[in-house]
């Protein structure tokens, strides 16, 4: 399973930053359009964890729809899911494993979650809840599929901290999960549960990856920091092989460039010279899943964006070059799975093929490659990698009391300093389907005709 985070990561001090702006509406990618929720670069589509079902909003005319497509059959097929009236360019759809869509719409400041399904002729909807906040400068966006397919989250971004809502598949509506002192964005699942998530906080004038355990009330502790006055942010993680795809400015400040490291390792990150490109944006989206124990044999997908259009690339950290591929046509851009035998997984659409899905495949490398560290310009300090419980892999047995209470067993040089981080505002059990406004100004509002214990389905 691969995690990923949006990126770019918002400024959250620069109101010139699109990720501030309100109402951003891009008509090639309605999914990129800002609609109150913070988010000014998404996929041109969501894949579920597994890969059985995709979520994109289509256009019709001039008229914007959910639809949900079916991956894991002979071929792939598209099953559109209209509602009574278009929906608005930003409108947020997120695929459930059982064959549902969830769709987050936002109505005067009001953040509204339904499940989505097809009867028939029509489109089923089961209203779920909804939470609002009146602070000016509130954000809220969904996060990236969780790894169950069952659950889905939301970040609520305030004035001075973050929130993170459980919006489906609880038993209470949205439920409040946790609140982290700070602003965050991104969002990375670093294991097979959905427990351990990590954020991108921006706090004291720089932004540091943070991790956020969902089954201890939201207990913070840091997972990376390159150096004290760098800016770190985690893009992408593997929880089979632990492998990270990190963007950070410490070895060239003000420039950030993108590196990879290992859940757990004491060595330091590394920022191949192969992933610097002057001209090019480059935007990892897809790690190779399965491979335990050889991190640096993983395939990564990236999304390369150039003067000459958007491509593909293909990179493992043990190789020194990227494998450049064409994109097919009508790639929904950035939206990408790899299996565990190195296929990448594409989907596009045209006028022609309305839900088509191109398969390329990843270079082999060689049984023999070297695969000592390379002569690759590396920070100047380790980074500290939080080591999370990953489902199959090993973790320390010791966990040392910290500031923000139990956190698992930390490898890491001693003379790498760590910034304390503050504790987060504990949030019971008990109080998760509970009314009343969050530390962060969030509060959930009831609906008429919300159905929050909603029981899972048969797969349609």
């Amino acid at each position: 399973m691969t995690a990923c985070a949006t990126e770019p990561a918002a400024n959250h001090e620069n109101p010139e930053n699109p990720a501030n702006r309100e109402n951003l509406v891009n008509p090639a990618n309605p999914a990129n359009t800002d609609h109150g929720n913070g988010r000014a670069s998404r996929p041109g589509c969501v894949i579920t964890a597994d890969g059985t079902y995709a979520a994109r909003l289509a256009l019709d005319g001039e008229c914007w729809f959910p639809e949900r497509w079916t991956l894991d059959g002979p071929e792939p097929y598209a099953v559109p899911l209209p509602s009574h009236q278009p929906e608005e360019p930003g409108t947020e759809v997120l695929p459930m494993t059982d064959g549902r869509v969830l769709i987050h719409r936002v109505t005067a400041g009001r953040h509204a979650f339904s499940l989505l399904y097809p009867t028939g002729p029509g489109t089923g909807e089961l209203p779920l809840g909804a939470v609002e906040c009146p602070e000016e400068g509130s954000r809220l966006w969904l996060l990236p599929p969780a790894p169950d397919g069952e659950h889905a989250y939301a970040l609520a971004v305030g004035r001075g901290s973050t929130a993170v809502w459980l919006v489906a598949g609880g038993a209470f509506g949205p439920e409040h999960l946790a609140e982290i002192p700070g602003r965050c964005s991104g969002g990375v699942w670093l294991d097979g549960t959905g427990r351990m998530l990590a954020l991108d906080r921006f706090q004291g004038g720089r932004t540091k990856t943070v991790v956020v355990d969902l089954e201890r009330g939201g207990e913070v502790s840091p997972l990376l920091q390159i150096a004290e006055d760098s800016n770190d942010r985690l893009l992408l993680a593997d929880a089979d092989s632990g492998l990270l795809l990190i963007r950070s400015d410490a070895p060239s400040p003000g420039h950030a460039r993108l590196g990879w490291g290992v859940l757990g390792s004491t060595l330091p990150v590394r920022f191949p010279e192969c992933l610097r490109a002057s001209d090019c944006a480059v935007t990892p989206f897809a790690i190779q899943p399965g491979q335990v124990l050889t991190p640096e044999r993983c395939a990564v997908a990236l999304r390369i964006d150039g003067p000459a259009g958007t491509w593909v690339g293909m990179w493992r950290p043990v190789e020194r070059q990227v494998h450049h591929l064409p994109a097919p046509e009508g790639w929904l851009a950035g939206a990408g799975r790899l299996t565990e035998d190195g296929l990448l997984q594409l989907p596009y659409a045209t006028g022609a093929v309305p839900c088509g899905v191109a398969w390329l495949e990843a270079p082999s490398v060689a049984v023999d490659a070297e695969c000592a560290r390379p002569p690759e310009r590396v920070a100047a300090r380790p980074v500290p990698l939080q080591q999370a419980p990953l489902t199959g892999r090993a973790a320390p047995s010791g966990r040392p009391v910290g500031q923000d209470g139990p956190v698992p067993a930390l490898p890491f040089v001693p003379a790498v300093p760590i910034v304390p981080i503050a504790p987060a505002f504990p949030v019971a059990r008990g109080d998760r389907g509970a009314g009343g406004r969050t530390p962060g100004g969030w509060e959930r509002v009831e609906l008429a005709g919300a159905h929050p214990g909603h029981p899972p389905t048969n797969r349609p």
